[in-house]
């Protein structure tokens, strides 16, 4: 099988080779080669130890030389290269207490995680696949490197990252490494936020969010998104609704892309349904106040998972105006935009839509049509420039203290009313009409 390498590729492991070192391209860029698919990036596995490799390299960063790597430097472009090792006793179910290096490739191959990610390339060689990773490659399925229970023992991660790679492969989860994911579910709470975070987004931002399923199949949701637990056990017992909670937010994962505010919007959007969910005398289940309750839960699980400020901000604001319908004219579209935030568009209409299509089929062409005159008002609005926020308005706070108003409080509150104001009537957004409104401040008309 011939792989071709990337030309920086092919002179770092001609530069170890030609200085007596064996060296491969390893790992998550041969699969992905061999899938057709285009690498995120190279890693080189050599029999050289870290001290050789930069000896033989002008820049070189020292990124985890106590494990073995070193990452070259090729005209900005860097490429981890890891010395091959055998790794030492796991003791927090995440990363070896030690590593020793070897000269054999096959115990460096035999340490990873899954078969797929355990083969080895380079040209004089050939491909080195020493437990069938092209063989579950062509069969499509996800297989832990020998026994399955000591992959997971070791480093817990490696569980969630089955998940994961069978989510952005399209693969299934082998039975063996699939039923020691389910004994050892558990041991992911040994695993950091941080680590987890990156995973979940990962899995989430694939082509198959729906496999997140197979997390909660497996007991690991149960650990780490136990909310997610409860949404699946909730069922909707409502004619918008075929689908538990749950399904209904799988269903909503695959109808929006794969962004990540997005997807995980969907995720959350309806987090709070289990706690609000109340059976009226007919037997039909209603959950209000979702949206309000679910901003909040969200933000304690994005913060509990170490996501980042911003991402948290825009999901959580999203989740809460999702279900938010005005009535479909321009003033009453202006005053949605605002109160939900102009940032929130037109992302907001790719939530609701997903949120739509995950729905039963009762009174779909109705909310479709609904949601389709909505986006053309907010097209109009936003083709007309028409002011949204008070940083909008042809009048500034310099404006009022130059015309003699006192700095403080009243400022900001002038500004506020003149939005109001402007929401009602855009087209008086100059400064002549907005100074009239000023002279004119206890006026019914503001």
């Amino acid at each position: 099988m011939k792989i071709v390498l990337p030309e920086k590729v092919t002179y770092i492991i001609d530069t170890l080779t030609q200085h007596g070192f064996e060296a491969y391209a390893v790992g998550g860029c041969v699969r992905d080669t061999m899938l057709g698919r285009i690498p995120m990036d190279w890693d080189i596995t050599t029999s050289a130890k870290p001290e050789q490799v930069k000896e033989l390299f002008r820049h070189t960063i020292d990124t985890g030389i106590q494990h073995g790597t070193v990452t070259v430097m090729l005209e900005h472009e860097g490429f981890e290269v890891t010395t091959y090792r055998i790794d030492g006793e796991y003791e927090d179910a995440r990363h070896p207490k030690e590593v020793q290096f070897t000269s054999n490739l096959l115990e460096d191959l035999k340490r990873r995680d899954f078969t797929i990610n355990a083969m080895a390339y380079n040209d004089k060689d050939g491909l080195v696949d020493a437990f069938d990773g092209v063989g579950d490659l062509e069969r499509g399925v996800i297989r832990c490197v020998g026994a399955a229970v000591e992959r997971f023992t070791e480093d817990a991660l490696r569980m969630l990252r089955a998940v994961r790679f069978g989510a952005q492969l399209g693969f299934s989860i082998e039975d063996e490494t699939r039923e020691a994911i389910v004994s050892l579910a558990p041991n992911i709470a040994k695993v950091s936020a941080e680590r987890i975070q990156i995973e979940m987004v990962k899995l989430l931002t694939s082509g198959h969010p729906e496999l997140l399923r197979t997390a909660y199949e497996t007991g690991l949701t149960a650990v780490f998104l136990p909310e997610f637990d409860e949404m699946m056990k909730t069922p909707q017992n409502n004619p918008h609704h075929c689908y538990s909670v749950g399904e209904h937010t799988l269903h909503a994962l695959m109808e929006i892309q794969p962004d990540k505010v997005a997807r995980i919007t969907m995720l959350l959007h309806d987090v709070a349904k289990p706690m609000c969910r109340t059976t009226d005398e007919h037997g039909v289940d209603h959950f209000y106040g979702h949206p309000q309750e679910g901003s909040l839960v969200a933000r304690k699980i994005l913060r509990r998972l170490k996501f980042d400020n911003d991402t948290t901000d825009r999901v959580c604001r999203l989740i809460l105006c999702h279900d938010d319908n005005p009535p479909l004219q321009e003033r009453t579209v202006r005053r949605a935009i605002y109160r939900n935030g102009v940032d929130q568009y037109p992302l907001l209409f790719a939530v609701k839509r997903a949120d739509m299509l995950a729905q039963s089929a009762y009174r779909r062409e109705e909310k479709a049509e609904y949601l389709k005159e909505y986006e053309e008002i907010y097209e109009q609005i936003m083709a007309k420039r028409q002011c949204l926020s008070i940083k909008e308005l042809a009048v500034t706070g310099t404006d009022l203290i130059a015309d003699g108003m006192q700095p403080g409080k009243a400022i900001g509150e002038t500004l506020k009313q003149l939005l109001e104001y402007v929401l009602e009537h855009p087209e008086d957004n100059t400064k002549e009409k907005l100074m009239e409104q000023v002279h004119n401040i206890a006026s019914p008309h503001i």
